[in-house]
């Protein structure tokens, strides 16, 4: 996204979390596992844009590698089951729920492009919310800050490319049911977007060699 946290702030209402604003060294136009992302969040003070990593383990979760090596991080970017204790913990309180502003999301195609070998990016936008937010939950482990995104049924748009899911994306005015509402709230807002809402470009091949 360009022109953020401006942008994010006069979007959703929102000011610093903090007094001080958050530390911006890091590019928000492509998120990434284990990347930094401005985040809509409520605390004492409101709602407010803070700064968080796409992990809401902190890096404990780990995956196996090639035998003799340690075993690799792996991020945990979203959430499914919120009915799972360790996620009903986090929905359950205000203080752990969080909105992830997005102007697209990508999923990659299901078949390799004959020509490139390799599978193209579908990139999805919201018709009606150019800028939208998806639905998140958020936890301090030591001294990092991080969040996961919420993911649903995939609806009629996404389920062609990922049947599996889709993020969980909020319509305006259910932002703040996420943010103040009852866990039962967060479980009638995870419904996938309506599909006539949504648009898809791609397959694209960008190179970020560069």
């Amino acid at each position: 996204m360009a022109g953020e946290p401006e942008t994010i702030r006069e979007r959703f209402g929102a000011e610093w979390i903090a007094d001080r604003p958050a530390d911006d060294r890091f590019s928000p136009q492509e998120l990434v596992p284990f990347g930094r992302a401005w985040v809509v969040r409520e605390n004492d003070r409101g709602r407010g844009v803070d700064v968080m990593s796409w992990d809401v383990l902190g890096g404990q979760t780990k995956r196996s590698s090639v035998a003799g090596s340690p075993p690799r991080p792996l991020a945990m970017t979203s959430v499914r089951s919120l009915g799972l204790p360790q996620w009903r913990r986090l929905a359950e309180r205000p203080e752990n729920r969080c909105i992830i502003p997005l102007t697209e999301f990508c999923h990659l195609a299901r078949e390799k492009d004959v020509e490139k070998g390799t599978k193209g990016e579908m990139w999805f936008a919201c018709a009606d919310q150019p800028i939208f937010g998806v639905a998140g939950l958020s936890q301090m482990i030591g001294d990092k800050l991080g969040f996961a995104m919420v993911t649903c049924d995939a609806n009629d748009v996404v389920a062609p490319i990922h049947p599996k899911a889709m993020l969980t994306i909020l319509a305006e005015e259910a932002w703040d049911r996420w943010l103040g509402g009852s866990y039962d709230d967060l479980v009638s807002l995870q419904q996938p977007y309506a599909a006539d809402c949504m648009t898809v470009r791609g397959p694209v091949f960008p190179s970020r060699d560069a």
